[in-house]
């Protein structure tokens, strides 16, 4: 043993001099390998987080007339005796805003503080390079968007999440749907969903279940409903939580429903007045459907070749067999030209039906994408059926847009493009656009299908895109009235909403709100609807009852504040960022000025907003997060790649066997992984981080002897680990571990179990098994012990390295693993057969390259150190080429604590 240290054995407990002061080394016995908290360390992600526990979880939401304020709140205990990372991890509507997020620790409340996102992200960017502990989080899915944060807490401490967040709930097919998604992971010692719905108008019906509600459970999902207002809860036991009597697994996992629908009758709709502020409902019951003249427009350029091809030929005999008698339909197809099915439009026939299919079911991918001849010809074809047709001349005009990717910008630019369709369409006719992938370009065809009355949706590949399609085209299939007009009193309303709506589609709704200028003219209240309906024009009058909500609900205070200013912001918000995407530069500046100005007032967290925490991370820093809202078009980009590379993301990487490196991507439930071949003995830097001072570089090992005419296979035999800022270097080799602090040094070995606590460093070894390194109690590194039989002829042992925390490290960290800690930007093509018949072959555009790469297995050791868990990756060929940065030579460094 070195000198200038102290090494006790057999539990005893020792006080040393130098830099780590405090530290402590303890000794434990054989059955301590065998504990259950030990073989929780080895759990993905977290080496303890068994020793968290969330002790409850309660989701309260208030719906008032289809405006929804839900609270999501977690509290969570830190069993350890030292301080670890507690993540919370929620999901939430995409349609929702973000509107209040706090974080209750040791007493004190963090709470996060709305602000423009531009000013936002400076704050942030200097959090990062000051080498605060700064984490963006966004992420999203198809209706869902993940928010996460973590935070330190200390040793068998509490910490409490508050998240809040707002939503207008959109009449769809006939009735509102709320949605809570649920994913604990563990058991729960209290656990709680409730729902309160108010509706003055009535509830129809009300339906509550989850996808995880079994036969056990479903008597514990309760429901209460009256004339006006309805309670559902759901609040399972520990035990009732519990996949079988003696398991830790739970059955909460998965989304609660809770569906519904208002009364309503053939009138005026709804209107509903709060403090000055009104909304106003228009769904009118029993109306006959208006029929359609429709032209589709579908992208066959190359890109669309394969899956997408096949779903959207599959997606369109089926919206074809759907088509009433009574409507009228074309056929477009285009790539480098387009072709026209037949030169006018048909009439819904089972003949004409029968025939459309059947050409459909032709179409081949070819050439490139000239989107804007296409649709043009559509809108032509359109007019010249209205004015020469037999058919009534008041059936609703639409085009439906398929493409996948960027439209032809030669010899138009794209807002040519745009502005060339809307003045051949001169605002009659309802242009819907799908955005097939993520490679469409969504941004583009967002604004294009406003400014034609319509919208765009995403369709995404996966092997339900033609029930998207289908779903898409149900929505939108039966209009009940088209031109529809809202109007008011004169003189008696201001800071209206949209107002005038192109149709009203069956099972739908629209919402009009706006402010009264006198209070003391709601009895004045007067309305007036126009539109065009089946065969006839459709005016409907109608006075507003004042009735007040103390009257109404006189049990019940304000459900939470003034509703109806907040849906009334809400929408206008969500008017306004359709506005700053069309229009003249000025029209789009005040549309951006004046959201914004609205986002900060109602505190929304909105695309022009972000929310900003400062979270506790010691004595002397804190570190920062912030929550942002994704547009459609960011979403997309984020979902093309794996993990996007704006902001930091979590991942887990590590080098283990041959040597392995393994990059895995949770966020993409995928992973990458490569093979470094070269001569035993080679330094190779793993992580190098400029901003915290910690390097991390492994020395490669070979076999014992090389059975002649096979490769020499090389291992991982020994790492150095430095953290410059506190004069820490940490050896460990298959033999022994040392650790050195500014001079002073102390060393022990595999045979030990050991617990190592200092101020900058602990150490936890398991026996002939793992190295759990913890530096600040922050950034963790997992090191594993293969052990070999000592008379092996050929092999011996070796190490694994493993990051359990690679968030936390700074923008600026590289290396052979380092590099990926903040996520890559890749996308894989569909599989086709390899050389190997046994795996499959794709191409990976990444880093502007385009890799083969193969499908396969290699092991993560950390939960069975003998044999492994089987992790599919794609593997990438030549020492990593393509995907490394440089070439892996690049890597090699002269000493075990050196960078270079």
């Amino acid at each position: 043993m070195s000198t200038g240290w102290i090494f006790c054995l057999f539990g005893c407990v020792c006080f040393c001099s130098g830099s780590f002061e405090t530290l402590v080394i303890s000794k434990g016995n054989e059955q301590w390998v065998n504990h259950p908290s030990t073989t929780r360390l080895l759990k993905k992600r977290s080496v303890s987080s068994a020793e968290i526990e969330v002790q409850s979880i309660k989701v309260d939401c208030k719906v008032t007339s289809r405006f929804a304020h839900t609270v999501m709140t977690t509290k969570a205990l830190n069993k350890a005796n030292i301080s670890q990372e507690v993540s919370f991890e929620v999901e939430l509507p995409k349609t929702s805003f973000i509107t209040n997020f706090s974080m209750e620790i040791d007493g004190k409340t963090y709470t996060g503080v709305v602000k423009e996102k531009e000013k936002a992200k400076e704050q942030y960017q200097k959090a990062v390079s000051s080498g605060q502990t700064a984490g963006l989080v966004k992420a999203s899915g198809r209706k869902m968007e993940t928010f996460s944060v973590s935070v330190n807490v200390a040793a068998n401490s509490s910490v409490i999440f508050i998240l809040t967040h707002e939503e207008l709930l959109r009449r769809n097919f006939g009735k509102y749907e709320l949605m809570i998604r649920v994913k604990p992971k563990q058991l729960v010692q209290h656990f709680e969903i409730v729902a309160d719905i108010y509706e003055p108008q009535g509830i129809a019906f009300l339906d509550a279940y989850g996808t995880f509600i079994t036969n056990e459970l479903f008597p514990l999902v309760e429901k209460t409903v009256t004339e006006k207002k309805a309670h559902v809860s759901f609040s399972p036991t520990l035990d009732q939580q519990r996949k079988c009597t003696e398991c830790d697994g739970t059955l909460i996992d998965g989304d609660f429903f809770i569906k519904y629908d208002v009364k309503r009758a053939h009138d005026i709709g709804d209107i509903q007045i709060v403090n000055g502020y009104f909304v106003h409902f228009f769904a009118p019951a029993n109306l006959p459907k208006v029929p359609k003249m429709v032209v589709f427009v579908i992208d066959n350029s190359y890109s669309m070749v394969g899956k997408k091809m096949s779903q959207t030929k599959e997606a369109l005999v089926t919206i074809l067999g759907d088509l009433p008698e009574e409507d009228y339909f074309a056929i477009i197809v285009f790539s480098t030209t387009f072709v026209v099915w037949k030169p006018h439009l048909s009439k819904a026939t089972k003949e004409n039906i029968k025939a459309a299919q059947e050409y459909v079911k032709t179409i081949e991918v070819i050439g490139s994408t000239e989107l804007h001849d296409a649709v043009i010809h559509g809108v032509k074809m359109l007019y010249e059926e209205q004015r020469n047709s037999t058919a009534s001349k008041d059936m609703v005009l639409m085009i439906i847009l398929l493409t996948d990717g960027e439209p032809n910008s030669y010899p138009r630019t794209l807002p040519q493009i745009q502005e060339s369709i809307r003045d051949a369409n001169d605002g009659n006719i309802t242009l819907f656009s799908l955005a097939f992938g993520n490679d469409a370009n969504y941004g583009f065809l967002d604004t294009l299908s406003k400014q034609n009355n319509g919208l765009v949706r995403r369709i995404y590949e996966d092997s339900d895109a033609p029930l998207q399609l289908k779903g898409f085209y149900e929505e939108v299939s039966s209009p009940l009235l088209s031109d529809v007009h809202f109007h008011y009193p004169d003189n008696t309303v201001n800071s209206l909403t949209r107002s005038h709506f192109k149709q009203l589609y069956n099972g739908s709704e629209i919402m009009v709100a706006g402010r009264l200028n006198d209070l003391n003219e709601i009895d004045n209240f007067a309305i007036e609807v126009f539109a065009q309906g089946f065969e006839n024009n459709f005016e409907l009058k109608g006075q507003a009852s004042t009735q007040k909500w103390e009257t109404i609900f006189p049990d019940e205070e304000y459900i939470f504040g003034d509703f109806t200013e907040r849906l009334w912001a809400y929408l206008t918000i969500q008017e306004l960022l359709d506005k700053k995407n069309k229009g003249t530069p000025e029209e789009k500046g005040n549309a951006t000025e004046e959201a914004l100005s609205l986002s900060l007032k109602y505190n929304f967290v909105t695309p022009l907003t972000s929310m900003v925490v400062t979270k506790p991370e010691d004595e002397t820093k804190k570190g920062m997060f912030i929550a942002d809202k994704l547009t459609e078009e960011e979403r997309g980009k984020s979902q093309r790649y794996a993990v996007g590379a704006s902001y930091p993301v979590r991942t887990t990487n590590y080098a283990d066997g041959d040597p392995h490196f393994i990059i895995e991507l949770p966020e993409k439930n995928d992973a990458l992984c490569f093979n470094i071949d070269d001569k035993p003995g080679t330094i190779f830097n793993l992580v190098r981080d400029s901003i915290t001072g910690i390097v991390v570089n492994g020395q490669t090992i070979g076999d014992k002897k090389v059975i002649p005419g096979t490769k020499v296979q090389t291992y991982f035999g020994r790492f150095g680990i430095v953290h410059e800022k506190f004069g820490i270097r940490l050896m460990v080799s298959t033999k022994e571990i040392s650790v050195s602090e500014k001079g002073k040094q102390a060393k022990f070995f595999w045979t030990d179990t050991a617990t190592v606590k200092g101020p900058n460093m602990d150490l936890q070894v398991i026996k002939d098994r793992s190295l759990t390194v913890t530096l600040r109690n922050s950034i963790k590194f997992l090191i594993i012990l293969h052990k070999v039989w000592q008379k092996h002829p050929y092999h011996q042992d070796y190490l694994g390295f493993y990051t359990l925390d690679s968030h936390l490290f700074s923008s600026n960290v590289h290396g052979l693993l380092g590099q990926f800690y903040h996520g890559l930007d890749f996308e894989v093509s569909e599989p086709f057969p390899g050389k190997d018949p046994n795996k499959a072959d794709a191409i990976m555009f990444v880093k502007g390259q385009e890799l083969v790469v193969t499908r396969g297995l290699q092991k993560d050791f950390r939960q069975d150190v003998k044999n492994g868990e089987k992790v599919p990756c794609w593997f990438i060929h030549n020492n990593g080429t393509g995907l490394l940065d440089g070439v892996h030579t690049d890597y090699i460094v002269s000493g075990l604590f050196k960078t270079i």
